[in-house]
């Protein structure tokens, strides 16, 4: 066990776990603070704010996003419901015995940083010191509400609030947003309601989940590594042989290439827009009553709007001046480290165009290693001070993602992998290996 104060982990959900394995695994003490019951974050839909609805599945496949030596179970599909997810972290946080290093129904109000170290109050009441802090609160918690001009006297309210299909029972449904929940509402939306559209300020290009009967992630995987420029070619000529011209189903004819914006892994709006189920509108112009009026001139009566516009990210119990912000995002190395505070540290405060709980271990990994190394002084912390301080990477792996907030801290997931992979080389730190935590599992 490394001589530190313990390092303070706030978040039990998806990111929060693997840190607390991470640092079990490498002796670096710490405590996770979870204001919730339960670990899972915000795939326990019992959590207030938490943004999962019924029909929630995981937009990655189950052989492409698990954590490192914990595949899921063989019998789970290929894409799992969010209720196996929930039940998938929870037999991680038992084989791992992560349970004692958890703190319940506790929520980190405020962390001030102090003579270099950290005062976190809890809420509690108590104040507890830690040597470190590592952000792992999520970003799905805050909603973000686009704003329109007029006024809707139906029912509007943020996707987040969303549950059941039941909701949609006898209703003129608007849903406005296409990100992965918007289609999914949509969807939804389509085989319950009375009428059903779908509001997008752009077009997309959609990804089927299956490509030659293989999840879609597990065959970029499987297949070469091209050139970014090579592969948009290939994909983007597969996509329009799979989905043909997507404007005669009234979507509009995408601005950007593949791979540009966060892709939509979802082609069963297709299937709903072809069969008249659901119907697709430009942007909304402005609300007169329950008459939401489109930018294409149309208008249609509705009962109820779902803004399916995404969420703010938010650190709540620190002082923003801790970060420099772009876009509503923290600036971090490699999404991680801080390069204005060595102590603070973050994980999950990023969007990647694959899976993400895999890449969440590895960088897990770099996060206690840097915690370690800046423990021991010396060289080892010269090194890894001086790389956050001055290394600058592309991590776009050549795509010119949308001039979006969204994408302010967005990475490509080979390009990223690569770095990291090269951070090891330069550190002399050991790649994460498979069998790696193997012993390290409850009995």
């Amino acid at each position: 066990m490394i001589e530190m104060a313990p390092v303070c982990v706030v978040g039990g959900g998806p990111a929060g776990l693997s840190l607390a394995r991470t640092f079990k695994a490498q002796g670096i003490p710490f405590v996770v603070y979870e204001r919730h019951g339960d670990v899972g974050g915000l795939w326990d839909p019992a959590n207030e704010g938490s943004p999962i609805y019924q029909s929630a599945h995981f937009i990655s496949s189950r052989t492409q996003s698990h954590y490192h030596d914990f595949p899921m179970p063989d019998d789970y599909p290929d894409y799992p419901s969010n209720r196996q997810i929930l039940a998938y972290m929870r037999s991680f946080a038992r084989r791992f015995d992560l349970y004692p290093h958890i703190r319940f129904n506790t929520q980190v109000s405020e962390a001030r940083l102090a003579d270099g170290h950290w005062q976190v109050t809890l809420s509690t009441g108590e104040t507890v010191e830690h040597s470190a802090v590592v952000c792992a609160n999520g970003t799905n918690w805050h909603p973000s509400t686009a704003q329109y001009p007029g006024h809707f006297t139906g029912e509007l309210r943020h996707s987040v609030t969303y549950k059941s299909i039941d909701e949609f029972r006898g209703k003129r449904v608007l849903v406005i947003g296409a990100g992965n929940s918007g289609c999914d509402i949509a969807c939804d939306a389509a085989k319950m309601a009375d009428a059903a559209f779908i509001s997008l300020r752009r077009g997309y290009h959609f990804v089927p989940k299956h490509i030659f009967g293989i999840p879609a992630d597990a065959f970029a995987a499987a297949g070469p590594q091209l050139p970014m420029w090579l592969e948009q070619r290939v994909f983007g000529g597969m996509l329009r042989l799979l989905n043909g011209d997507l404007t005669r189903l009234g979507l509009q004819k995408p601005d950007h290439r593949i791979f540009e914006t966060h892709p939509i892994l979802n082609t069963q709006l297709l299937h709903y827009l072809a069969h008249g189920d659901i119907a697709a509108k430009p942007d909304v112009a402005r609300f007169e009553g329950k008459t939401v009026h489109f930018k294409d001139g149309t208008a249609q009566e509705i009962d109820l709007i779902i803004a399916a516009t995404g969420y703010q990210w938010k650190i709540p119990y620190l002082d923003p001046a801790l970060f420099q912000w772009k876009d509503g995002r923290p600036k971090l190395y490699m999404n991680l480290f801080s390069r204005e505070v060595p102590s603070l540290y973050a994980l999950g405060f990023m969007e990647t165009n694959g899976g993400a709980y895999k890449l969440f271990d590895q960088m897990a990994d770099l996060i206690a290693r840097t915690i370690a190394a800046r423990a021991r002084g010396g060289a080892g912390a010269d090194a890894i001070n001086a790389l956050i301080a001055t290394d600058a990477p592309d991590l776009s792996g050549g795509i010119h993602f949308a001039g979006s907030s969204r994408h302010a801290a967005y990475v490509e997931i080979a390009a990223y992998r690569k770095h990291m992979r090269k951070i090891r080389r330069r550190l002399g730190w050991p790649d994460l290996e498979p069998g790696r935590y193997a012993e390290s599992q409850a009995a």
